[in-house]
C-alpha cells in the first residue's frame, strides 16, 4: 500500500511539473532594404495568411507594423501559438514605402525568433 501511494504521489508530481513549462516567445522579425541594400525606416510591413481549411478563403492572420530606424518590423505571435501545437504559420509578406514595394514569405516556427529580409524597389 505504501509503495502504491508513493508511486501515485511521484506520478502526480511528475505530471504537474511537466505541464508547467513556460512558453517561449514566438517572434517574426522582418528587415526591409531597398535596391542599394540600405535599411528602410518607416516602411509599412504587412504579414498575412489565409485559412486553407475552409471552402471560402478567409484571412486567418493580418498584422501590420512599421520598420524602425534599422529597417526592422517586429511581430509577436505568442497568442497565435499554443503549447503542443504542431506548427504556427506560413505567412505572406508585403512591404511598402512610397512607390517602392516588395514581397516575400516567412515560416513562423514556434518559440523562435523568425527572420526574413524583403527588398523593396520601384
Amino acid at each position: 500500500m505504501k509503495k502504491f501511494l508513493l508511486f501515485a504521489v511521484a506520478a502526480t508530481t511528475l505530471v504537474s511539473l511537466s505541464s508547467c513549462r513556460k512558453k517561449m516567445d514566438t517572434i517574426a522579425h522582418i528587415y526591409v532594404k531597398d535596391e542599394t541594400n540600405a535599411s528602410v525606416s518607416n516602411a509599412m510591413v504587412v504579414l498575412y495568411g489565409t485559412n486553407t481549411q475552409s471552402t471560402p478563403q478567409q484571412v486567418a492572420v493580418f498584422d501590420t507594423a512599421y520598420t524602425n530606424l534599422n529597417g526592422l518590423a517586429t511581430f509577436n505571435y505568442n497568442e497565435l501559438y499554443q503549447l503542443g501545437q504542431a506548427g504556427v504559420a506560413v505567412l505572406d509578406i508585403k512591404a511598402q514605402k512610397g512607390n517602392k514595394i516588395g514581397q516575400g514569405i516567412i515560416k513562423i516556427e514556434a518559440e523562435k525568433i523568425n527572420e526574413e529580409t524583403v527588398f523593396i524597389q520601384p
